[in-house]
């Protein structure tokens, strides 16, 4: 037990840590309810990523359909140097939605005596797990994990100015959003925490078939992984989803430019959570995930919306994925 939840025992305060594990059930239960009783049902992608969905997403990226996390990892093998060079010496990486940290690893590596690593990320154990291996690997490197959901203003400590300040958002999550959200996060890390520069992963555009079998594994881990956010909702909530009578679907929406995740009704069918009751018809779908897809020159007018100037692009040969280096605008 931490000292502040002691001293709220003693004073008979709820502790921290119980505070905010009630504030955020509260909030998945409410997001949950307002998302099924909507006129197109919607769940929040971010309630993926439990400990059994953050662990479900790491197989995800070990298929062999799923490009987009071994396509980065080369990438960044090979610019890691170049964005090391532009950052400087005594750099501290802030990373948003730090996973299991392969790619911080190889950025870490190349940076020049990193002052600091913050690791930002919505799943607290996961992230506990991720970081103890870490400092493992790098002892001399403090480590500041700070448990939030990016998408939404958090706070962190005020730059103070020794060395640069490097944003790192590898993976493409920055697709999860839509261009209007995208453009109004990209601003808010710009103003909010004050980088010198920001390392941003996005999927490019390519052709229906790799990217619908890239949501589609043959070996059903997407399935599950988009499955377990209706089995969170029974373990937490008290939901009564079988979720034998709703299919994984994934498709690829040509016109906006997106990969469309979907849980799809297999019957008509009433699902309880707590007291809120929710009716299907078949073949009614949740509609639980976009991954927006861009090209080099959209991603950079949507950079630009928001404030930044794209400094360097990388790609790979087959020009399936891309990072870029932002720097503020002028």
């Amino acid at each position: 037990m931490t000292m502040a939840a002691r001293a709220a025992r003693a004073s008979g305060a709820p502790a921290p840590e119980t505070a905010a594990a009630a504030r955020d059930l509260a909030e998945f239960r409410s997001a949950v309810a307002r998302g099924l009783t909507a006129p197109v049902k919607t769940l929040d992608c971010k309630y993926f990523y439990d400990e059994t969905g953050s662990a479900l997403f790491d197989q995800i990226c070990r298929t062999p359909e799923y490009y987009p996390t071994r396509t980065e990892i080369g990438i960044l093998s090979g610019c890691a140097g170049d964005i090391a060079e532009a950052a400087g010496r005594g750099v501290e990486l802030i990373e948003l939605g730090s996973g299991a940290g392969i790619k911080t690893r190889l950025l870490l590596r190349a940076l020049s005596d990193p002052r600091a690593y913050v690791p930002v990320d919505i799943s607290s154990d996961y992230m506990g797990q991720a970081v103890a291996a870490l400092q493992r690997d790098f002892p001399l490197l403090t480590i500041t994990p700070a448990v939030a959901d990016f998408g939404r203003p958090f706070d962190l400590a005020p730059h103070n100015g020794n060395g640069n300040r490097l944003l790192f958002f590898p993976g493409s999550t920055i697709g999860n959003f839509d261009p209007a959200e995208a453009t109004n996060f990209l601003a808010r890390m710009r103003r909010d925490l004050a980088p010198d520069m920001f390392v941003i992963g996005f999927d490019l555009r390519k052709d229906r078939m790799i990217l619908e079998a890239a949501y589609n594994d043959a070996a059903g881990i997407t399935a599950a992984f988009n499955l377990n956010l209706l089995s969170r909702i029974n373990n937490e909530l008290g939901g009564d989803f079988n979720l034998s009578k709703f299919r994984h679907v994934a498709r690829y929406n040509e016109t906006k430019y997106r990969v469309e995740m979907h849980l799809v009704s297999r019957e008509a069918q009433t699902v309880c959570i707590g007291a809120l009751r929710v009716d299907f018809t078949e073949g009614e779908s949740i509609h639980s995930e976009n991954s927006y897809k861009y090209s080099g020159a959209s991603f950079r007018a949507l950079a630009a919306a928001a404030g930044w100037h794209m400094d360097r692009l990388w790609t790979d040969e087959k020009n399936f994925f891309a990072i870029a280096l932002l720097k503020p605008g002028a």
